[in-house]
Protein backbone atom coordinates (compact mmCIF):
# COMPACT_ATOMS: atom_id res chain seq x y z
CA UNK A 1 0.00 0.00 0.00
CA UNK A 2 1.34 3.08 -0.66
CA UNK A 3 0.17 5.82 1.94
CA UNK A 4 0.19 8.84 0.00
CA UNK A 5 -2.61 6.73 -2.16
CA UNK A 6 -4.72 6.30 1.21
CA UNK A 7 -6.64 9.52 2.51
CA UNK A 8 -7.34 9.73 5.98
CA UNK A 9 -9.28 12.67 7.85
CA UNK A 10 -7.64 13.64 10.91
CA UNK A 11 -10.67 13.68 12.63
CA UNK A 12 -10.56 9.85 12.50
CA UNK A 13 -9.02 6.92 14.12
CA UNK A 14 -7.87 4.10 12.52
CA UNK A 15 -6.21 1.58 14.86
CA UNK A 16 -2.40 -0.23 14.02
CA UNK A 17 -3.02 -3.29 12.71
CA UNK A 18 -5.83 -2.67 10.10
CA UNK A 19 -4.85 -3.04 6.17
CA UNK A 20 -6.13 -0.43 4.08
CA UNK A 21 -5.79 -0.96 0.23
CA UNK A 22 -5.07 1.33 -2.43
CA UNK A 23 -7.22 4.86 -2.83
CA UNK A 24 -8.96 4.12 0.22
CA UNK A 25 -10.60 7.29 1.19
CA UNK A 26 -11.96 8.07 4.95
CA UNK A 27 -14.00 10.97 5.75
CA UNK A 28 -14.51 12.33 9.18
CA UNK A 29 -15.16 10.88 12.37
CA UNK A 30 -14.52 7.35 11.49
CA UNK A 31 -13.42 4.22 14.14
CA UNK A 32 -11.44 1.73 12.40
CA UNK A 33 -10.68 -1.08 14.35
CA UNK A 34 -7.39 -3.31 14.26
CA UNK A 35 -8.38 -6.22 12.69
CA UNK A 36 -10.19 -4.34 9.32
CA UNK A 37 -8.88 -5.18 6.02
CA UNK A 38 -10.54 -2.35 3.52
CA UNK A 39 -9.90 -3.28 0.14
CA UNK A 40 -8.82 -0.65 -2.83
CA UNK A 41 -11.08 1.86 -3.36
CA UNK A 42 -13.35 1.88 -0.41
CA UNK A 43 -14.95 5.33 0.68
CA UNK A 44 -15.86 5.72 4.51
CA UNK A 45 -18.26 9.09 3.81
CA UNK A 46 -18.45 9.68 7.75
CA UNK A 47 -19.10 9.03 11.58
CA UNK A 48 -18.23 4.69 10.18
CA UNK A 49 -17.69 2.75 12.53
CA UNK A 50 -16.03 -0.72 11.70
CA UNK A 51 -14.75 -3.51 14.36
CA UNK A 52 -13.65 -7.18 14.97
CA UNK A 53 -12.41 -9.09 12.18
CA UNK A 54 -14.22 -7.44 8.97
CA UNK A 55 -13.26 -7.24 5.50
CA UNK A 56 -14.68 -4.50 3.04
CA UNK A 57 -13.93 -5.27 -0.79
CA UNK A 58 -12.79 -2.67 -2.93
CA UNK A 59 -15.00 0.02 -4.26
CA UNK A 60 -17.71 -0.51 -1.83
CA UNK A 61 -19.39 2.22 -0.41
CA UNK A 62 -20.29 2.92 3.55
CA UNK A 63 -21.95 6.06 4.30
CA UNK A 64 -22.85 7.25 7.90
CA UNK A 65 -23.44 5.99 10.62
CA UNK A 66 -23.30 2.63 9.67
CA UNK A 67 -21.78 0.39 12.15
CA UNK A 68 -20.19 -3.04 11.03
CA UNK A 69 -18.33 -5.94 12.17
CA UNK A 70 -19.76 -5.36 16.08
CA UNK A 71 -20.30 -8.51 18.14
CA UNK A 72 -23.63 -10.46 17.19
CA UNK A 73 -26.97 -9.70 19.66
CA UNK A 74 -26.29 -13.39 20.59
CA UNK A 75 -26.46 -14.52 24.27
CA UNK A 76 -24.20 -17.22 23.37
CA UNK A 77 -21.76 -15.27 21.60
CA UNK A 78 -18.67 -15.17 24.14
CA UNK A 79 -16.14 -12.89 22.60
CA UNK A 80 -14.83 -15.32 20.07
CA UNK A 81 -12.54 -14.23 17.03
CA UNK A 82 -15.75 -14.51 14.32
CA UNK A 83 -15.88 -12.47 11.44
CA UNK A 84 -17.98 -10.19 8.83
CA UNK A 85 -16.77 -10.50 5.17
CA UNK A 86 -18.50 -7.80 2.71
CA UNK A 87 -17.88 -8.52 -0.58
CA UNK A 88 -16.74 -6.00 -3.66
CA UNK A 89 -18.76 -2.93 -5.01
CA UNK A 90 -21.16 -2.78 -2.16
CA UNK A 91 -23.11 0.44 -1.18
CA UNK A 92 -23.99 0.51 2.44
CA UNK A 93 -26.17 3.14 3.28
CA UNK A 94 -26.68 4.96 6.93
CA UNK A 95 -27.17 3.76 9.45
CA UNK A 96 -26.91 -0.20 7.90
CA UNK A 97 -25.83 -2.68 10.71
CA UNK A 98 -23.84 -5.98 9.86
CA UNK A 99 -22.82 -8.28 12.86
CA UNK A 100 -20.14 -10.64 12.52
CA UNK A 101 -20.76 -14.54 13.22
CA UNK A 102 -20.73 -16.75 16.20
CA UNK A 103 -19.01 -20.37 16.71
CA UNK A 104 -22.73 -21.93 16.73
CA UNK A 105 -23.04 -20.84 13.32
CA UNK A 106 -20.69 -20.08 10.06
CA UNK A 107 -17.87 -18.28 12.44
CA UNK A 108 -18.95 -15.63 10.02
CA UNK A 109 -21.52 -13.55 8.69
CA UNK A 110 -20.50 -13.34 4.60
CA UNK A 111 -22.13 -10.56 2.25
CA UNK A 112 -21.51 -11.01 -1.45
CA UNK A 113 -20.67 -8.21 -4.22
CA UNK A 114 -22.64 -5.67 -5.96
CA UNK A 115 -25.56 -5.32 -3.37
CA UNK A 116 -27.25 -2.57 -1.90
CA UNK A 117 -28.06 -2.09 1.70
CA UNK A 118 -30.31 0.84 2.25
CA UNK A 119 -30.80 3.11 5.11
CA UNK A 120 -31.24 0.60 8.54
CA UNK A 121 -31.14 -2.32 6.95
CA UNK A 122 -29.56 -5.57 9.34
CA UNK A 123 -27.62 -7.99 8.33
CA UNK A 124 -27.64 -10.40 11.86
CA UNK A 125 -24.84 -13.13 12.73
CA UNK A 126 -23.97 -15.68 10.60
CA UNK A 127 -26.11 -14.62 7.69
CA UNK A 128 -24.64 -15.81 4.24
CA UNK A 129 -25.48 -13.02 1.41
CA UNK A 130 -25.87 -13.32 -2.02
CA UNK A 131 -24.72 -11.28 -5.13
CA UNK A 132 -26.72 -7.99 -6.19
CA UNK A 133 -28.76 -8.33 -3.61
CA UNK A 134 -31.08 -5.38 -2.23
CA UNK A 135 -32.26 -4.28 0.88
CA UNK A 136 -34.53 -1.59 0.94
CA UNK A 137 -34.65 0.78 4.12
CA UNK A 138 -35.18 -0.78 7.38
CA UNK A 139 -35.20 -4.42 6.15
CA UNK A 140 -33.65 -7.26 8.57
CA UNK A 141 -32.66 -10.26 8.70
CA UNK A 142 -32.43 -12.62 12.10
CA UNK A 143 -29.32 -14.66 12.73
CA UNK A 144 -28.47 -17.96 10.31
CA UNK A 145 -30.33 -16.65 7.43
CA UNK A 146 -29.60 -17.43 3.58
CA UNK A 147 -30.07 -15.27 0.84
CA UNK A 148 -29.69 -16.29 -2.65
CA UNK A 149 -28.07 -14.42 -5.89
CA UNK A 150 -30.96 -11.16 -7.20
CA UNK A 151 -32.59 -10.97 -4.14
CA UNK A 152 -34.48 -7.90 -3.32
CA UNK A 153 -36.44 -7.60 0.47
CA UNK A 154 -38.75 -4.64 0.53
CA UNK A 155 -38.48 -2.13 3.26
CA UNK A 156 -39.73 -2.77 7.31
CA UNK A 157 -39.88 -5.92 6.10
CA UNK A 158 -38.29 -8.62 8.72
CA UNK A 159 -37.00 -12.25 7.74
CA UNK A 160 -36.88 -15.33 10.66
CA UNK A 161 -33.63 -16.92 11.63
CA UNK A 162 -33.08 -19.97 10.00
CA UNK A 163 -34.87 -19.01 6.97
CA UNK A 164 -33.54 -19.17 3.56
CA UNK A 165 -34.84 -17.17 0.15
CA UNK A 166 -34.12 -18.09 -2.85
CA UNK A 167 -32.12 -16.47 -5.94
CA UNK A 168 -34.42 -14.30 -7.81
CA UNK A 169 -36.96 -14.17 -5.14
CA UNK A 170 -38.77 -10.89 -4.22
CA UNK A 171 -39.94 -9.81 -0.52
CA UNK A 172 -42.60 -7.00 -0.83
CA UNK A 173 -42.31 -4.21 1.61
CA UNK A 174 -43.67 -4.58 5.41
CA UNK A 175 -43.68 -8.52 5.00
CA UNK A 176 -42.95 -11.03 7.86
CA UNK A 177 -40.84 -14.06 6.32
CA UNK A 178 -41.38 -17.14 8.58
CA UNK A 179 -40.50 -19.79 6.05
CA UNK A 180 -38.26 -20.46 3.16
CA UNK A 181 -39.21 -18.61 -0.25
CA UNK A 182 -38.46 -20.51 -3.60
CA UNK A 183 -36.29 -19.14 -6.01
CA UNK A 184 -37.99 -16.81 -7.94
CA UNK A 185 -41.08 -16.49 -5.53
CA UNK A 186 -42.94 -13.56 -4.74
CA UNK A 187 -44.28 -12.61 -1.74
CA UNK A 188 -46.13 -8.94 -1.24
CA UNK A 189 -47.75 -7.75 2.35
CA UNK A 190 -51.13 -8.70 2.78
CA UNK A 191 -50.56 -12.30 1.74
CA UNK A 192 -49.34 -14.92 4.08
CA UNK A 193 -48.08 -17.11 1.89
CA UNK A 194 -46.55 -17.05 -1.38
CA UNK A 195 -48.26 -15.08 -3.89
CA UNK A 196 -46.83 -16.09 -7.50
CA UNK A 197 -43.55 -16.27 -9.32
CA UNK A 198 -41.62 -12.76 -9.50
CA UNK A 199 -42.37 -12.78 -13.11
CA UNK A 200 -41.47 -8.75 -13.26
CA UNK A 201 -37.36 -10.14 -11.68
CA UNK A 202 -37.87 -12.83 -14.61
CA UNK A 203 -38.33 -10.70 -17.49
CA UNK A 204 -35.71 -8.20 -16.05
CA UNK A 205 -32.95 -11.11 -16.00
CA UNK A 206 -33.80 -11.56 -19.42
CA UNK A 207 -35.58 -14.70 -19.26
CA UNK A 208 -37.02 -15.91 -22.51
CA UNK A 209 -41.00 -16.46 -23.03
CA UNK A 210 -40.28 -20.25 -23.15
CA UNK A 211 -38.22 -20.15 -20.01
CA UNK A 212 -40.61 -18.82 -17.76
CA UNK A 213 -43.62 -20.78 -18.85
CA UNK A 214 -41.82 -23.80 -17.99
CA UNK A 215 -41.37 -21.84 -14.70
CA UNK A 216 -44.87 -21.50 -14.38
CA UNK A 217 -45.89 -24.98 -15.10
CA UNK A 218 -43.37 -25.77 -12.41
CA UNK A 219 -44.89 -23.99 -9.97
CA UNK A 220 -48.27 -24.88 -10.76
CA UNK A 221 -47.01 -28.76 -10.06
CA UNK A 222 -45.50 -28.02 -7.48
CA UNK A 223 -48.04 -26.45 -5.28
CA UNK A 224 -51.09 -27.30 -6.57
CA UNK A 225 -51.18 -31.48 -7.95
CA UNK A 226 -52.01 -34.47 -6.69
CA UNK A 227 -49.20 -36.49 -4.10
CA UNK A 228 -46.99 -35.20 -1.38
CA UNK A 229 -44.05 -32.46 -1.58
CA UNK A 230 -41.70 -34.71 -2.42
CA UNK A 231 -43.79 -36.55 -4.72
CA UNK A 232 -44.59 -33.43 -6.40
CA UNK A 233 -40.83 -32.04 -6.15
CA UNK A 234 -39.60 -35.24 -8.40
CA UNK A 235 -42.19 -34.82 -10.82
CA UNK A 236 -41.06 -31.73 -12.18
CA UNK A 237 -37.54 -32.88 -11.81
CA UNK A 238 -38.72 -35.62 -14.39
CA UNK A 239 -40.75 -33.00 -16.29
CA UNK A 240 -38.07 -30.25 -16.23
CA UNK A 241 -34.93 -31.80 -15.99
CA UNK A 242 -33.66 -29.73 -18.70
CA UNK A 243 -34.99 -26.27 -17.24
CA UNK A 244 -31.63 -24.74 -15.34
CA UNK A 245 -34.24 -22.40 -13.55
CA UNK A 246 -36.70 -25.01 -12.46
CA UNK A 247 -34.20 -27.25 -11.26
CA UNK A 248 -32.76 -24.33 -8.64
CA UNK A 249 -36.63 -24.50 -7.60
CA UNK A 250 -35.91 -28.55 -7.07
CA UNK A 251 -32.59 -28.19 -5.79
CA UNK A 252 -33.78 -26.08 -3.26
CA UNK A 253 -36.65 -27.82 -1.77
CA UNK A 254 -35.04 -31.26 -1.90
CA UNK A 255 -32.08 -29.62 0.58
CA UNK A 256 -34.79 -28.75 2.74
CA UNK A 257 -33.46 -26.73 5.79
CA UNK A 258 -35.12 -26.09 9.39
CA UNK A 259 -37.78 -23.69 8.37
CA UNK A 260 -40.54 -24.90 5.87
CA UNK A 261 -41.57 -23.83 3.03
CA UNK A 262 -43.81 -20.54 2.41
CA UNK A 263 -46.43 -21.92 0.06
CA UNK A 264 -49.51 -20.11 -1.87
CA UNK A 265 -52.68 -19.69 0.19
CA UNK A 266 -54.62 -21.91 -2.09
CA UNK A 267 -51.91 -24.80 -2.14
CA UNK A 268 -52.94 -28.35 -1.96
CA UNK A 269 -50.83 -28.96 1.52
CA UNK A 270 -51.38 -24.97 2.94
CA UNK A 271 -50.93 -25.14 6.84
CA UNK A 272 -52.68 -21.97 8.20
CA UNK A 273 -51.12 -22.56 11.75
CA UNK A 274 -47.77 -21.49 12.22
CA UNK A 275 -45.06 -23.97 12.79
CA UNK A 276 -44.64 -25.70 16.40
CA UNK A 277 -41.35 -24.61 18.20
Amino acid sequence: MSVSSVKIDPTSRVEDGAVLGEGVEIGPFCTIGANVVLGAGVKLISHVAIAGHTTIGEGSSVYPFAALGFPPQSHHYKGEPTRLLIGRNCVIREHVTMNTGTVGGHMETVVGEGCMFMAASHVAHDCIVGDRVIFANNATLAGHCTVGDNVFIGGLSAVHQFTRIGTGAMIGGMCGVHFDIIPFGLMMEGHPGLRSLNYTGLKRRGLTLAQRRALQAAYRELFYSAGTLAERTERVAAQFGDEVNVMLIVDFVRSAGKRRLTVPVDAVDHVVEPEAA
